[in-house]
């Protein structure tokens, strides 16, 4: 079977939870994958372990919105009930950590990166094809080729990236404060003084600050957590 780059743009990532509960229903999803080619890194965890002549591919699974966790464990119990860790092997649903400041403090909260998806590492044929999508609450796999055809795998390309948005990358930072912005420092040195937001530097959990001492505008570097806006 050859490879096929998958665009999402008709489907999206973004999917809602129906009022329906999840149930055993199968449909066949046509959507693709579109995702630009990650940075080259080491860490051989995050590796994909397919490749050109193994067997072994990734694979995306329409599910219920909300319900990622409940189907990858019930997947996950066929798959050890039905013998069949020989043909499915990891089961994820894409998670990333996203950093926020709130109340002078930072928080790490873990975030789907695509609601409504679950991948699947599996070999492809008539049995593991038939386990996965009668898994409840999968409504089908995504990149059928036309209804009852077996689903196409996701490349090496898109595999990386979404690994990658697993554990590799910088946890992405939710920032809330933008050049002009009013703000109160909260602790450190400068403690209750105002100032306004004059640059922001993400990569360094750090901004700028312009404030007033002894009647001059000084600039004064913070970090994210030492303040608040007012």
């Amino acid at each position: 079977m050859s490879e096929t780059t998958h665009d999402f743009s008709d489907h999206g990532f973004d999917v809602g939870a129906p009022d329906a509960p999840p149930d055993p229903v199968v449909r066949e999803e046509k959507a693709h994958l579109d995702f630009a080619p990650p940075e080259e890194h080491d860490e051989d965890e995050f590796k994909p372990r397919s490749g050109k002549d193994d067997p072994k591919k990734w694979f995306v699974v329409h599910t219920y919105s909300g319900y990622e966790n409940k189907v990858k464990a019930n997947l996950e119990r066929r798959i050890h009930s039905m013998g069949m860790q020989d043909k499915i092997f990891r089961v994820l649903v894409p998670m990333e950590d996203e950093v926020e400041f709130k109340d002078g403090k930072r928080k790490v909260t873990p975030k789907k990166v695509f609601p409504g998806y679950v991948l699947v590492e599996m070999i492809m044929d008539d049995q593991s094809w038939y386990v996965v999508r009668n898994t409840q609450g999968v409504t089908g796999f995504v990149g059928s080729p036309g209804p009852g055809e077996k689903p196409l795998p996701l490349q090496e390309k898109e595999v990386k990236t979404i690994l990658k948005q697993m554990g590799i990358e910088t946890p992405k930072l939710k920032i809330d404060f933008k050049k002009g912005d009013r703000i109160k420092v909260t602790s450190g040195p400068f403690f209750d003084f105002t100032g306004v937001v004059d640059e922001i530097t993400p990569e360094k959990e750090k901004l700028r600050a312009l404030i007033s001492i002894f009647g001059r505008e000084t600039p004064v570097e913070l970090e994210f957590f030492q303040v608040e806006k007012v």
